[in-house]
């Protein structure tokens, strides 16, 4: 078993540049805690088989569902329940983002597409 050890976001995040890419910054349950910077729209996609929390660190996010956009700002979360079609779009400069996915969760919603996090 491994020993707690503390994660300072702010050294996690200085580690990488890329857009869209998440970095894995901790795990615990079956579960990963995954650090994304992203800039721009995703694209629309669903996780059929787990719920999704995005945490905002930095920035303004707008969370687009088929039937409304909710906007969060540093320290706003919102979970996506399973099944849930969404798109995250960061319009107004870099958003850094907490993402909290069962493991092995495609981010792209479909694992032929996905971005694999890498361990930062």
């Amino acid at each position: 078993m491994a020993a707690p050890a503390k994660v300072t976001l702010d050294e996690k995040f200085a580690q990488f540049s890329e857009q869209w890419a998440p970095r894995l910054a901790a795990r615990y349950n079956g579960n990963e805690v995954r650090l994304a910077k992203v800039e721009g729209d995703f694209h629309w996609h669903k996780h059929d088989d787990t719920d999704e929390l995005f945490l905002v660190i930095a920035g303004d996010l707008e969370m687009e569902f088929r039937d409304r956009t909710e906007h969060l700002s540093a320290g706003d979360l919102i979970v996506v329940p399973k099944g849930t079609e969404h798109r995250p779009c960061a319009r107004a400069g870099e958003v850094r983002l907490l993402v909290m996915d069962a493991e092995g969760t495609p981010n792209t919603g479909d694992a032929a597409t996905a971005f694999k996090p890498v361990e930062v």
